[in-house]
């Protein structure tokens, strides 16, 4: 009986959220100011897969596309990871910061207060990634872990943007619990006199996402004059293996010449509150 409730429970609710997500939509972004006439994309990537992200520049380069890179455990950074990301700084491209043990902020909060959540999860990485060269001024968080006294003290520290994680698709026990359309939520566009805190869709194999949402997804961006944000960890050339997470760099490809071909313009992160 209780399989039997969850089942027909599950089906409403997928009924359910693309229709709330439709109003929402249209009363969030239909009265705010837009950012941008021409709407636009922020792609970004998470963890430290340097090598990896290097691997993508001929394609960045062919879009003119301009990205963020959040790096963690910066402790680990040989001398040639330091150069790669130079190197991509040089390219146009912006080096954030995702945190120093990839640690979650509520339990660090919890147990270490504000201070000891700075001294752990933040100084020490901004240090390191000072001798590498490289000063991140946008903040993404471990696991989407915001709250609002580590916030607060990484504004006071100096980050201009601070990036949590909004995904399409959910699951309880497994099961898919319901799967909201990219277009249908507003909390990944980016508008005008927004807050430095934002959310970016996840773009990993794992959510599932087609090609058609996607660029159903960037049209909205365009007809809206917002910017569509999105993040992914890993480029993934191929399948992905055992415990392997990341996205598909032909999605990548796809993400790149649906927006080159509606104009959109491609921003950093940190460039989005002076918009």
């Amino acid at each position: 009986m209780w399989i039997l409730w969850q089942t027909r429970h599950l089906v409403v609710i997928k009924k359910i959220f693309p229709l709330l997500s439709l109003l929402i939509l249209a009363g969030c972004l239909g009265t705010e100011r837009r950012s941008d006439p021409s709407g636009g994309v922020a792609l970004s990537f998470d963890d430290h897969f340097i090598r990896e992200w290097y691997q993508l520049r001929p394609l960045f380069n062919r879009y003119k596309a301009r990205v963020t890179f959040f790096v963690t455990c910066p402790d680990t950074l040989s001398a040639e990871d330091a150069a790669l990301l130079r190197q991509l700084q040089s390219d146009g491209h912006e080096i954030g910061f995702h945190g120093t043990i990839h640690g979650s902020a509520r339990q660090l909060l919890q147990s270490s207060g504000v201070k000891g959540y700075l001294e752990t999860e933040i100084n020490p990485g901004l240090t390191y990634l000072h001798q590498a060269g490289l000063y991140p001024t946008s903040y993404a968080h471990p696991g989407g872990n915001q709250t609002t006294p580590t916030d607060e003290a990484l504004l006071a520290r100096g980050f201009v943007l601070l990036r949590d994680v909004a995904k399409s698709e959910r699951k309880l026990y497994g099961l898919p619990l319901y799967h909201i359309p990219p277009q249908f939520m507003p909390s990944v566009y980016y508008r005008s006199n927004q807050d430095q805190q934002v959310k970016a869709l996840l773009i990993d194999t794992d959510a599932n996402l087609s090609k058609t949402e996607l660029t159903q997804a960037l049209i909205t961006a365009k007809k809206t004059g917002t910017v569509l944000m999105l993040f992914g960890h890993k480029p993934l050339f191929g399948e992905p293996g055992p415990e392997e997470y990341g996205f598909d760099v032909d999605m990548l490809k796809h993400i790149l010449k649906e927006a080159d071909s509606l104009r959109l313009h491609f921003y950093r992160m940190s460039e989005l509150p002076r918009l």
